[in-house]
C-alpha cells in the first residue's frame, strides 16, 4: 500500500511538470510574457528535478531517461532569461 502511494505521488509530479512545461509555451509564445516564463520555467526545472528523484526510487532507468529533459530545459532556462533581459 506505501508503495503504490509513493508510484501515484510520482506520477502526480510528472503529470505536473508536463502541464508546466505547456504553460512555459503559452507564457512565452502565446502572451509573449518572457519575464513570467522565466519564473514558470524554475519552477518547472525544480519539478523535473523531484520527479528525477521520485522516479529513481522505482526505476533507475526512468531517472536517468529524464537527464536530457533536464538539460534541454537548463540551456532553455539560459536562452529565456537572455530574452527577458534583452528586452527590459
Amino acid at each position: 500500500m506505501f508503495h503504490q502511494k509513493k508510484k501515484k505521488e510520482a506520477l502526480q509530479i510528472y503529470l505536473l511538470q508536463l502541464l508546466l512545461n505547456v504553460l512555459w509555451s503559452a507564457l512565452f509564445f502565446g502572451i509573449l510574457s518572457p519575464g513570467l516564463a522565466f519564473a514558470e520555467i524554475i519552477i518547472l526545472w525544480v519539478s523535473i528535478a523531484i520527479t528525477m528523484i521520485k522516479f529513481h526510487k522505482f526505476s533507475n532507468l526512468a531517472s536517468y531517461l529524464l537527464i536530457p529533459y533536464l538539460a534541454w530545459v537548463s540551456f532553455a532556462s539560459i536562452l529565456n532569461f537572455a530574452i527577458w533581459r534583452l528586452n527590459w
